[in-house]
């Protein structure tokens, strides 16, 4: 689990060491309000990144509600967060890394290796007695790292149109099924997939299960390869990390429902 996850006392005993950049990914679906709550209280030291302008490229119907942003602009960015070659990275969110999973898959899909989720989020930092600042930070020294994309397997459309492994979908299970869809233009799944819903990857805490328990719970749909989308390929990443903390590799699909179901080209399936 030390890949992908660090617990709050690991980052309290990390915070004292000038290689380590933590940043905030306060986003949720629908609360356009990311700033401001970093703002109201976020662990010292940390940056904010938004996920709509840093971690996106512009949506689109054809590429999706979050396509993957180019290499250049995350490294532009990234070096604006001040992150350097050889640096330690710690995400955290208020979502139990549901969207701080994002910058997570970015950075390793960039080349970073030592990228880590901080295991329950900011409520686990809280409530393990970890401190809050307010306001804005200083703006960190620019930093020069590199990144170079394809470290982590990525599927087009039409890759997973032809697909032969297992294509978990990580939305709730009631959109999966088309009993709702409140974003995208058509309600259901992409034919073939199964229904694993992102929010099973946690414990009641909002920390990420142990890894024999998410082992013993992807083991249960079969022996993959294992490929997963979501709404716009941000929780699907939450999704990839939970294989990779059980020791599993996963593909991941960004342009996910939101792209396939803007295509009148691609099936759709509906029910259980």
């Amino acid at each position: 689990m030390n890949a992908v996850l660090i617990s709050s006392p690991e980052l309290r005993e990390a915070l004292s060491d000038e290689r380590l950049r933590l940043l905030d990914v306060r986003w949720a679906l629908g609360d356009p309000d990311g700033p401001e709550h970093y703002q109201a209280g976020h662990i010292p030291g940390a940056v904010f990144v938004d996920l709509e302008t840093e971690l996106s490229a512009p949506p689109s119907p054809t590429r999706g509600r979050h396509p993957l942003p180019e290499a250049t602009q995350l490294e532009k960015c990234a070096r604006s967060w001040g992150v350097r070659n050889g640096d330690r990275v710690v995400v955290y969110d208020a979502t139990s890394g549901l969207a701080a999973s994002r910058a997570w898959w970015l950075l390793r899909w960039g080349g970073l290796t030592d990228v880590r989720i901080l295991d329950g989020g900011l409520a686990a930092w809280s409530a393990s007695g970890g401190a809050l600042a307010t306001g804005c930070e200083p703006d960190p020294r620019p930093g020069d790292v590199e990144l170079s994309p394809g470290n982590l397997p990525v599927l087009t459309g039409d890759a997973v149109a032809r697909w032969d492994g297992l294509l978990l979908d990580a939305r709730a299970a009631e959109r999966y099924r088309g009993e709702v869809e409140p974003i995208d233009p058509r309600a259901g799944h992409i034919p073939g997939a199964i229904s694993a819903p992102t929010a099973d990857n946690l414990d009641p805490d909002g920390r990420f299960l142990g890894a024999d328990v998410l082992r013993e719970r992807f083991s249960g749909y079969g022996t993959g390869p294992f490929a997963v989308y979501c709404g716009s390929g941000v929780t699907a990443a939450h999704q990839v990390a939970a294989l990779a903390v059980a020791g599993v590799p996963a593909a991941l699909y960004p342009g996910s429902w939101s792209q396939w179901s803007n295509d009148p080209k691609r099936p759709v399936a509906t029910g259980a």
